[in-house]
């Protein structure tokens, strides 16, 4: 029997649960799962005969060594910045690991040690960043093998709220965590290629940078830019490409709404507030705007951004309600930790909720001298709100790209990112099983 540790219990990993244990008899696998709080492990294994939980603190190195050396194969479903330290584990004893996260510089580092181990750490192979490298690389390799020259590359991931449990007015709930929407951008300026012009975008221009996509069956998104695209040039091997973007999908409305915050400071996570935990909502709002003690505060507010009163960004803001004397109740808080708060009151996904994740590749390309394009489409619904479409999209591939890596259908070693054909080509054919499955089309080319 080969034994699955996994570590870490957390509401991403209940599909990949799910997928080890119906494939756990089959296989001929033992799934161990462990977390911190053992109560959370035992609810997802329950009584399946091939799984067992128990309780692990990451930072007990003599027990996490312990239980990853009776391993066959490890998989951290850990905060990123845990990672390396299982990484390092697997290395010295000549264990594979897979991670969805995204590969850091000091996991990078081990790349040559786990060759020489003969070790594979599969990083990157959950839903963004995973399901989109792998998407995203077929249709790249299959316009390169038909003679295509890549021209323009665009991507977009957005985890959202499915249409059917849509009911708010800014067409938007938490489906992941909270704080990273509430900083979304605020690490700097973002950078993409244009037409082969470096493009920057800064913070405070960023929700108002946004194209419009309209993704087959599901109307139009909007997507801002995410992060360094620039990087993905060597990654998919598109180094002389003229056109590389890769952004975040949200519903038509809500960068520019979202903007008044990133404008105000609100999203602000540098610097604690003075009496946050008896300072109420309105109170919060009213720090950010000019003194006067004769216009209220949604006065000011429209003054100093420019906002009409029959704007449907007021009434976005009013339905949050920024403009109530509901307390915060939170002591030295950040002006983002006040949003923040706020937010889940309001963004919250209720028991009956689905969630969806959207993704949208635009791949233009020249091909005899003509310019073509071609776009791939993939939304997935959630099932409720254990197997959720964030869940499924991010356990499915880490759990088929565990049973490839058992079954010695992937000889890679070292540090890796799963665009290899030979971890794709499989990994998405079985996705189709779970319906997470990509519409391809050849679309006239648009001008960008």
């Amino acid at each position: 029997m080969r034994n699955i540790l996994v570590i870490g219990a957390g509401r991403s990993t209940s599909s990949l649960i799910k997928y080890l244990l119906d494939n756990a008899k089959e296989q001929d696998w033992f799934v161990k799962l462990v977390d911190i709080d053992i109560n959370m492990a035992k609810d997802k294994v329950g009584n399946h005969p091939n799984a067992e939980a128990a309780e692990l603190n990451i930072e007990n190195d003599i027990q996490r060594v312990s239980m990853i050396s009776e391993a066959d194969i490890v998989v951290s479903m850990l905060p990123a910045f845990m990672h390396t330290k299982v990484a390092k584990d697997c290395v010295a004893l000549k264990k594979n690991m897979v991670t969805a996260s995204y590969i850091s510089d000091e996991m990078r580092e081990l790349n040559d040690e786990a060759e020489k181990a003969g070790v594979l750490i599969m990083n990157e192979i959950g839903v963004d960043p995973g399901i989109d490298h792998m998407s995203a690389m077929k249709v790249i390799d299959e316009i390169r093998e038909d003679g295509g020259e890549m021209v323009q590359f665009e991507s977009f991931t957005g985890g959202l709220v499915a249409p059917e449990s849509d009911n708010n007015p800014w067409n938007y709930k938490f489906t992941w965590n909270p704080r990273n929407v509430v900083l979304a951008g605020a690490g700097g300026a973002v950078k993409f290629i244009q037409e082969g012009k470096y493009k920057y975008i800064p913070y405070h221009q960023l929700f108002r940078r946004t194209e419009i996509i309209e993704v087959p069956n599901y109307g139009n998104f909007e997507g801002y830019a995410n992060r360094d695209s620039l990087k993905y040039r060597e990654i998919y091997g598109l180094d002389d490409i003229p056109t590389l973007f890769r952004g975040t999908f949200r519903r038509p409305g809500f960068c520019r709404a979202w903007d008044v915050f990133v404008k105000l400071g609100a999203t602000d996570d540098s610097y604690q507030l003075e009496d946050s935990e008896d300072m109420t909502y309105r109170e919060f709002i009213n720090l950010f705007l000019a003194y006067n003690p004769h216009d209220s505060v949604e006065l000011k507010l429209m003054h100093y951004l420019r906002i009409d009163h029959d704007d449907d960004i007021m009434h976005k803001l009013e339905w949050l309600g920024i403009f109530e004397d509901e307390k915060i109740g939170i002591k030295n808080a950040t002006p983002a930790q006040v949003l923040q708060k706020l937010l889940g009151s309001k963004w919250q996904l209720e028991p009956q909720d689905k969630d969806m994740i959207a993704m949208h590749h635009i791949f233009g390309y020249m091909k005899n001298g003509e310019r073509k394009q071609m776009e791939s489409s993939m939304v997935k619904i959630g099932a409720d709100q254990t197997y959720t479409a964030m869940a499924q999209t991010v356990g499915y591939p880490v759990g088929i790209a565990v049973k490839l890596i058992l079954n010695n259908k992937i000889d890679l070693k070292g540090v890796h990112l799963p665009i290899d054909k030979k971890v794709y080509t499989p990994v998405l054919k079985e996705l189709e099983q779970y319906d997470i499955t990509f519409l391809e089309r050849e679309v006239p080319y648009k001008e960008g």
